[in-house]
């Protein structure tokens, strides 16, 4: 799995002119799965992410979590973070997981995101044609990566 979070003011998702999911002051998770992605990247990556201090202390230091700030998270499926850009200049999405396997290990994602933050986890539509809107914080960006544990 890998995810691009992002730390925002703001953030919504919007499918066919509907807005699906929108946020306040949290965590913007946009999050890609590949053919070899397990339960166990679902646990790492679910705990590495609530745990993850990128929010600001009184100090102005980036020592709390989304847990810590009981900020929220808004998840969206993106397939083409798992592209290879190796050869060529189309990227081949070969590895990325086709719906089917995505989708099972997508839903005990945001389970797992809920459980650990006690709260609904707002969410894009699985494969559907999204517009994101992001208001970045700070800006602060990371991106993690399971298969680099």
């Amino acid at each position: 799995m890998k995810a691009v979070i992002q730390r925002v003011k703001q953030s919504s998702v919007t499918v066919d002119n509907k807005i699906t999911g929108q946020i306040k002051h949290g965590l913007n998770i946009l999050l890609g799965i590949d053919i070899a992605d397990n339960d166990n990247d679902i646990e790492w990556l679910c705990n590495k992410i609530v745990n993850l201090r990128i929010f600001n202390d009184d100090k102005g230091l980036m020592n709390l979590s989304v847990k810590d700030v009981k900020g929220d998270i808004i998840l969206i499926s993106q397939f083409t973070l798992i592209s290879d850009t190796k050869k060529g200049n189309r990227p081949s999405f070969i590895n990325a997981a086709k719906p089917d396997i995505a989708i099972p290990i997508y839903e005990k994602f945001i389970s797992c995101l809920e459980k650990s933050l006690y709260k609904p986890i707002q969410k894009g539509i699985f494969g559907a044609d999204m517009k994101v809107s992001i208001l970045n914080d700070g800006p602060v960006t990371i991106i993690i990566d399971t298969k680099n544990k």
